[in-house]
């Protein structure tokens, strides 16, 4: 028993390290993205090829001083933050991140938690970083931070809706909550992936994951384009560091999601080994999400939420209803 626990400790230690330092990087892989699509240099002052930005964007989050507004609400204020990069390293914490694999003789298997409904773990948790941005905007005594706030559980509220359903039909297929045994049912190679019999569903499952992770074109949460700047619009520091942090760690999320759902997994692909096979899945689709943000416009509130509730929410529903037809059949 006290083996187990030492285990679990060192897998939540390590996959907390390691994704930190991921998501950390990947401002640095967003930023020279762009900049190469918008024919821009990016980074390139600080280190060979601007590698040590991250160490400089660190060392001034943490030195910076660290504001908190005289009427807000100090412990929320302090505490949002801290749900938003939480509930995204917890929601890992079901997801298996490789195949198992032998190191001293001794199986490891790269999943914090096996439980047997992993998929309603992982989507719950992270629906309950809305609570993040919500407190903030909620704490600030700022209107634009409490009007950035509403629109963001409007938002959030609304694409969790998809995401749920777009997850129904694969589920049903696979008979099973487990993430292991999605990615099982996938092993017969790339003609088992649950991508071809649902196309639609993986769509939706993307587009919905944009959303809940503040992503162009829904990035209306916290806008570039706005003077203000949302829920985050009185944090400062560290703390405003930390709910970046939480999205980039949510975007990794997801990427691993859809790999395990839809993509196959970590099954072995052709001569590529499992392990590399969904470190390669996850990256292109981390990629893809770079890419959309420099490719892609803003859209509007209200068509945001004409595309959830007119759009997407029938395609998911109608897409059960004929899955449900088809296993009967």
């Amino acid at each position: 028993m006290d083996a187990i626990i030492i285990e679990t400790i060192i897998k939540a230690v390590v996959v907390l390290a390691i994704i930190s330092a991921l998501a950390g990087f990947g401002t640095y892989l967003e930023r020279k993205v762009l900049a190469f699509m918008q024919r821009r240099l990016g980074p390139t002052h600080v280190g060979p090829f601007g590698l040590l930005q991250l160490a400089a964007d660190g060392i001034k989050l943490f030195t910076k001083e660290d504001l908190i507004p005289q009427n807000a609400n100090r412990l929320l204020f302090s505490l949002a933050p801290v749900i938003t990069a939480a509930t995204a390293f917890i929601a890992l914490s079901a997801v298996p991140l490789l195949p198992e694999f032998e190191l001293f003789g001794y199986t490891v298997k790269p999943i914090v938690a096996d439980i047997n409904i992993g998929v309603l773990f992982v989507i719950g948790v992270m629906g309950a970083g809305l609570y993040g941005p919500l407190l903030a905007g909620m704490s600030q005594a700022n209107k634009w931070g409490l009007l950035g706030a509403a629109r963001t559980t409007v938002q959030f509220l609304s694409y969790e809706v998809v995401t749920g359903l777009s997850l129904l039909a694969p589920l049903m297929i696979v008979g099973s909550l487990s993430l292991i045994d999605i990615n099982n049912h996938q092993t017969g190679g790339l003609s088992d992936w649950i991508l071809w019999q649902q196309p639609v569903a993986f769509v939706l499952f993307v587009i919905a994951g944009f959303a809940e992770t503040n992503r162009t074109p829904f990035d209306l949460l916290e806008h570039e384009a706005e003077i203000v700047s949302g829920y985050v619009t009185d944090y400062s520091g560290l703390r405003w560091g930390l709910f970046f942090v939480g999205e980039y760690a949510n975007m990794i999320t997801i990427g691993f999601l859809a790999s395990l759902i839809f993509l196959g997994g970590f099954n072995d692909l052709w001569f590529i080994p499992g392990w590399l096979a969904i470190i390669l899945k996850v990256s292109f689709l981390f990629f893809f999400m770079l890419w959309t943000r420099a490719a892609w416009p803003h859209v509007r509130p209200d068509q945001l939420m004409w595309l959830c509730w007119k759009i997407l929410m029938p395609l998911a529903i109608i897409n059960i209803v004929i899955t449900g037809l088809v296993m009967m059949v």
